[in-house]
């Protein structure tokens, strides 16, 4: 990585409301709870900054259970835990990008197209990125915060997703709903399936346990990770080789409930592929001093 990491003060922080939605059933009960969680912000300019929330250590079940019928590529379920991270609460935005993409003092390996997006929208998500273009992007970044801001890795990117929802009922065999609002997805909650046609501004919808917006729909979000068949795969050879194949998580716009599951995977078909639903999200990898 050419960015030498340094420890330095902490990130400015504050705390902020929000409205964390779940759906209860047989009969579909929508339970809003309204909780307070700490916030740190990565400032760009005066106006402009990342909000990014503490997703805490922890030990999570990855993957699909035989209820969900999760597809060969979301097994077998295994256990994972983590140190804890700070994630940002909302995708990247074509403000955030459109400011990292002009700031050629900070291009480390290639140039950043500044408008690629299809469905324009200073607050919507960047999307027609691919992952060579995300990693510049983390990589200017830290050039410029002089701290290691990185893609998430598809655990971490699971886990912050499930935001530790509890199993519908061990006892009996079952693991983790499928979302984190529940056992079903539904218009009011986020955007998928052609609903609106386009990408939505980020935070229109509801937040998850974690405070994170948008981990359902809207753009599907790289990750670190090599693409690899199934866990067993991925057991076998844990060192990333940087291949061609990336993986993605958490669905888009016009792809169907079971494709924006917390446990869904894709397959990017290259790591330079620029459709007008990739997106992503940030990893910031701190020390003692935050």
């Amino acid at each position: 990585f050419p960015v030498t990491i340094r420890m330095l003060k902490p990130l400015p922080r504050l705390y902020f409301t929000f409205i964390q939605q779940t759906l209860l059933m047989p009969t579909i009960i929508i339970q809003k709870t309204q909780k307070r969680l700490l916030i740190y912000r990565e400032k760009l300019t005066d106006d402009l900054e990342i909000e990014l929330v503490k997703i805490p250590s922890g030990t999570f079940t990855m993957g699909s259970s035989e209820q969900e019928s999760g597809n060969t590529s979301e097994k077998p379920q295994h256990n994972v835990t983590l140190k804890n991270f700070l994630m940002g609460i909302y995708p990247i935005t074509q403000a955030q990008w459109l400011y990292i993409a002009q700031r050629e003092d900070l291009k480390v390996e290639q140039d950043l197209e500044p408008e690629p997006s299809h469905f324009k929208g200073s607050t919507n998500p960047v999307e027609m990125v691919s992952w060579l273009d995300a990693v510049e992007f983390c990589q200017r970044l830290s050039k410029l915060s002089k701290r290691k801001y990185r893609l998430p890795t598809e655990a971490e990117w699971e886990y912050a997703c499930r935001a530790q929802t509890k199993p519908l009922n061990l006892d009996k065999g079952e693991t983790y709903p499928p979302y984190h609002f529940g056992e079903i997805l539904t218009p009011d909650l986020a955007n998928y399936n052609n609903n609106l046609q386009k990408t939505t501004p980020v935070g229109q919808f509801y937040a998850n346990d974690f405070g994170l917006y948008d981990m359902h729909g809207n753009v599907w979000e790289w990750c670190q990770d090599d693409w690899r068949e199934n866990y067993e795969e991925i057991k076998k050879s844990k060192k990333q080789q940087n291949q061609a194949y990336k993986a993605l998580r958490g669905g888009a716009w016009g792809f169907n409930p079971y494709l924006c599951r917390s446990a869904i995977r894709f397959n990017s078909n290259r790591r330079d592929y620029r459709p007008s639903n990739y997106g992503f999200r940030v990893v910031c990898v701190f020390g003692r001093t935050l």
